[in-house]
């Protein structure tokens, strides 16, 4: 999302705006108010005069809420504004915002203040793409202080309804007020924006009562208190650090939304394209958050296990024990235009499906859920031999999407040129990815401890183990480039490796599928000069012909990633290394106000001191702000034993020493401390 863009969101509702606090479509895209997937407010604007309001500063007070101070027209050296506007705003079911114009003058202001209003219903996934002609019909009802804008489409419906607490003059546009404001005075006035998905009438829609939306947006503020509270504390010497965890826990709240099936909170992607369930995206952040805050793996666990794939849809990509990897509520998806109402194009949300399930119990001891979600994890397991492996060769592959307009990577480097030779060539398809084999093969290993230990069949753990040994052996003979010294990054159906060098080599040892030989090979090629920018570790390595440093998987640095690379590194004892990447990437925080966006750009450190922006990067952003969780993980060594939690510090030394207290889990509550010095301890 633009730097110049204020955000503010709670469960499935966010609004995007410029500074000044307008919605301007003509300005900049993805603005607007949007829920489930639909823009409820494509304009919103507001002049005095006639004139647009300049920002002073915004206040972004939490992430439902953000105060914007402002000027009316465009202020110079020799002529003091004699007006002040603030816009107080906040997501709280719906849309409320305050409007207040201070009078800093003697003399009493005369003012014509317009908000300019429009709703165009646009689908999420139309925004910023040519237009698209709507098929419903558009309603407009003009009251004395309200303005409800409506758009049905067979039994399709959608509305907003604008009020304001002060009279106005209304019209289909929006509202005018004319007012008189005293010497050194104010005038004020609450706007409020209701968004309905059902009612074809206005009757139906309310805004809800001023008082009790102060009641909701005390709630949602204490929630966020208890949510900060549930997590570990931080302390470290790193001081930018602190703000950082704080500020990825806070973005984390934002992007929970409401589970659609058994209650509790699902994490979300991000803003502003995927504020919604993404299957692969929602495990990772689980797993990144596990150990800090494991209530978000019960409710994607359940979730995607009440959601997974029954029947055989060419249209959705479904196929039985399959698990979805998009959710969408949108007008093209009720009308089967696109897939996305219930969308299984990915081909590694299955696999990892399994592998959160077994770090869920490993961490939290809930073997209730594990014996509950037996049959979904066996479905999973199966998908990955009758379903998932195409070429009837025992690895997983993808075909192109089905679906027009898609991505054709369904792998987590979705983008058309992030698989690709090191010359620049395309392969073909299907296409097998490397990582998407380590993850299957992590699986099987964690099946099969789930059946022996949960499930009281160790015929079948023993089936699983041996189909995860002869996976290994055949993959580090299948996908090893001896004269490179890697791992290809992905394999043809005719047999030929594709050549990359890429960052998905980490995602390897986070699996634990690399040969132990080879790992330091590996190791070498990710902290090279290459693939390893200083900031972080490149998607991309500079050199590939396709290499961009501003392109999104092909040489832009990744938070996500690279956690799963540091967490791969640990695995195989590379603990140095490991904490080099975690402090590359903590030390990036800091330029970015410790919200660390979806990518940055893959620049050298020698050529940039400070990391530089990816101009559409998603901010917030669901496994962005786990990462810092995960990297503190992997610096500390926590890991799971039994009922005890085994901490092995590893911090490099820039950061100084580092203290993680209150560790919920299957122990109670314990504390971890690592030192630059420390080498092992336990707790």
């Amino acid at each position: 999302m633009d730097a110049d863009q204020v955000s503010i969101l709670e469960g499935f509702t966010f609004l995007v705006s410029d500074r000044n606090g307008d919605v301007d479509p003509a300005a900049r895209d993805p603005v607007g108010l949007y829920y489930l997937d639909t823009r409820f407010l494509s304009r919103w604007i507001v002049t005095i005069d006639g004139k647009r309001l300049t920002p002073l500063s915004v206040d972004d007070l939490q992430y439902f809420e953000a105060r914007f101070f402002l000027v009316p027209g465009q202020p110079t050296h020799y002529v003091n504004a004699t007006l002040s506007v603030i816009r107080h705003r906040s997501i709280v079911s719906g849309l409320d915002e305050e409007l207040q114009i201070l009078n800093h003058s003697g003399d009493p202001a005369d003012l014509t203040i317009r908000l300019d209003a429009a709703s165009d219903f646009a689908d999420l996934d139309d925004i910023g793409r040519p237009a698209v002609r709507k098929k419903g019909r558009y309603h407009h009802e003009v009251g004395n202080h309200h303005l409800h804008l409506r758009y049905s489409r067979e039994g399709f419906h959608r509305a907003t309804l604008i009020q304001s607490t002060e009279p106005a003059e209304v019209d289909r546009d929006g509202m005018t007020f004319a007012v008189r404001i005293p010497p050194n005075g104010s005038w004020a006035t609450r706007l409020r924006v209701a968004t309905d998905i059902s009612a074809p009438s206005g009757d139906e829609v309310t805004g809800g009562r001023m008082p009790m939306l102060r009641k909701l947006k005390e709630g949602v503020r204490e929630d966020l208190d208890r949510w900060i509270g549930r997590a570990p504390r931080l302390q470290c010497d790193f001081g930018t650090l602190t703000a950082t965890y704080r500020r990825s826990l806070i973005d984390l709240a934002a992007l929970r939304s409401p589970s659609i099936e058994g209650g509790g909170q699902l994490p979300c992607a991000g803003l502003p394209w995927l504020n919604t369930l993404i299957g692969r995206q929602s495990i990772f952040i689980s797993l990144q958050t596990l150990p800090f805050l494991p209530e978000l793996a019960a409710t994607t666990l359940r979730t995607l296990a009440a959601y997974q794939g029954t029947k055989l849809d060419d249209f959705r990509e479904e196929e039985p024990g399959k698990i979805l990897h998009l959710l969408r509520w949108s007008e093209s998806t009720a009308f089967e235009e696109r897939p996305y109402a219930r969308y299984f194009g990915s081909v590694d949300a299955t696999p990892l499906f399994v592998v959160l399930l077994d770090e869920y119990e490993r961490w939290t001891g809930d073997v209730e859920l594990v014996r509950r979600l037996e049959n979904e994890a066996r479905r999973a397991l199966n998908w990955l031999d009758e379903w998932g492996d195409l070429a009837g060769d025992g690895y997983l592959w993808y075909q192109r999407p089905r679906a027009p307009g898609e991505q054709p990577n369904q792998s987590w480097k979705e983008s058309e040129r992030a698989i690709c030779y090191a010359d620049g060539r395309l392969p073909g398809f299907p296409r097998a990815t490397c990582e998407v084999q380590g993850y299957a093969y992590d699986a099987k290993i964690r099946g099969a401890r789930l059946a022996r230990t949960f499930w009281g069949d160790p015929g079948y753990a023993d089936r699983l183990e041996h189909q995860a040994y002869a996976l290994r052996e055949r993959f580090n003979r299948d996908y090893w480039l001896p004269d490179r010294r890697y791992y290809a990054l992905a394999r043809e159906t005719d047999g030929s490796r594709v050549d990359a060098l890429a960052s998905n080599l980490g995602h390897l040892l986070w699996s634990g599928i690399v040969d132990p030989d080879r790992a330091e090979a590996l190791v070498e090629h990710l902290l090279g000069p290459r693939l390893f920018s200083g900031w972080g570790v490149r998607t991309l390595a500079a050199g590939q012909s396709n290499f961009n440093p501003v392109g999104y998987h092909i040489g832009t640095v990744w938070p996500y990633d690279n956690s799963v690379i540091a967490e791969g590194m640990r695995r195989y004892g590379f603990t140095t290394e490991a904490g080099t990447v975690a402090q590359a990437i903590f030390e990036a925080g800091a330029y970015f106000n410790g919200r660390l966006p979806e990518a940055f750009a893959g620049y050298d450190r020698q050529l940039t001191t400070f990391p530089v922006r990816y101009p559409t990067a998603s901010s917030p952003q669901g496994w962005s702000a786990g990462a810092i969780l995960s990297l503190l993980r992997t610096v500390l060594g926590l890991e799971t034993y039994g009922d005890h939690l085994v901490v092995k510090a590893a911090v490099p030394p820039r950061l100084g020493q580092i203290a993680l207290l209150g560790i919920c889990g299957r122990w109670g509550i314990a504390d971890a401390l690592g030192r630059p010095s420390t080498t092992a301890s336990n707790c």
